[in-house]
């Protein structure tokens, strides 16, 4: 696999070049995608661009945005994983290699959970082939769901991750939108995809 590091900081690029090279990787170094798109775009709108377009390769961004806001929005753009500087170029390393791991299957755009497709895409949702309509958060809760199929996602790790905010323990929020995800998705079939786990959260499985 050949790594391309884009990083408008030339020490930070050279940096983070030199030591990828040393341990044998192919590393293209530039400071741009194209020099016009990043004069008029902000480093998400970037990406939200190149997923757009369909490139599927995975993209690990070194940011210097901590808060879980910043985070969020820069793995809903498209990221595979996030890198906050300063950093140990160890870890920069260690999460290179598991990305070059991680199956091609897993870049495919549509997330598919049972009869129950997302394109991730053009976000569209489909039930046993009938498109469903869903507001911006019933997809985005939906999809983390299906993204993380299978295992039981607390209300603290969908808030923050839809909302942006750490889950206030006063709130339904959550549990108004899976009530209507529940209508929208399982209320015409047999098979229900969407369950509760009493007391922990929730999960989206076969």
């Amino acid at each position: 696999m050949r790594i391309l590091v884009i990083e408008d900081d030339p020490t930070v690029g050279q940096y983070v070049k030199r030591g990828l090279e040393e341990h044998r990787w192919a590393v293209d170094l530039t400071t741009d995608g194209e020099e016009g798109e990043r004069r008029a775009k902000s480093g998400i709108e970037v990406l939200h661009s190149l997923r757009a377009n369909g490139f599927e390769r995975p993209v690990l961004v070194l940011t210097a945005q901590d808060a879980v806001d910043a985070k969020v929005a820069t793995l809903r753009a498209g990221a595979d994983d996030y890198v906050t500087k300063p950093f140990a170029f160890e870890e920069l390393l260690a999460r290179v290699e598991a990305l070059a791991r991680r199956p091609r299957a897993l870049a495919s755009p549509v997330l598919q959970v049972a009869d129950l497709a997302i394109d991730q895409a053009t976000r569209e949702v489909r039930r046993a082939g009938e498109l469903i309509e869903l507001t911006p958060k019933e997809y985005t809760v939906l999809e983390y769901l299906a993204r993380h199929g299978g295992r039981v996602m607390s209300r603290t790790l969908i808030t923050e991750y839809a909302w942006g905010y750490h889950f206030d323990p006063g709130t339904n929020i959550v549990d108004v939108v899976i009530n209507h995800l529940r209508k929208k998705v399982d209320a015409k079939h047999v098979r229900k995809l969407i369950s509760t786990v009493r007391g922990v959260g929730y999960v989206l499985k076969e």
